[in-house]
């Protein structure tokens, strides 16, 4: 896989993400995918990835803007940049309580791929600065 096809794999995933598409990014990633939360754990699977996307989906509504792809030549390693705009619409464990607060949040993450899919990926945004936007 090279350069290119990495990048259309990225615009497929970020494409069903702001089209609320969860079969469409779930197509993008590999059956055994690591995915590295924002200050959180790794979870591993397409299943941890499903029952992530549905905890995301009850407590946040989000849309992704100002997207920045990046490949690396072979297309094995990538990153995206992109700017979060959401909205806090259920109490998250452990967070403030939610009102239906709206934030917006820069955001980034490290993308592994092989073979056509996403196998790794690492999420990094500033969760002081999202919590005093919630606060």
């Amino acid at each position: 896989m090279h350069r290119a096809a990495t990048l259309a794999l990225l615009e497929r995933y970020y494409a069903a993400f702001n089209a609320g598409d969860w079969q469409g990014m779930l197509d993008c990633l590999a059956d055994d995918v690591a995915h590295d939360t924002n200050q959180g754990s790794r979870q591993s699977g397409k299943a941890a990835f499903t029952a992530f996307l549905a905890h995301m989906e009850r407590c946040y509504k989000e849309r992704l803007e100002d997207v920045v792809l990046m490949a690396s030549d072979d297309g094995t390693r990538a990153a995206a940049e992109f700017v979060v705009h959401g909205a806090y619409i259920a109490t998250d464990e452990g967070l403030p309580e939610a009102t239906g607060q709206t934030y917006v949040l820069p955001a980034g993450a490290f993308i592994g791929v092989a073979d056509g899919r996403i196998v790794r990926l690492t999420m990094y945004y500033n969760l002081a600065d999202w919590t005093a936007q919630v606060a």
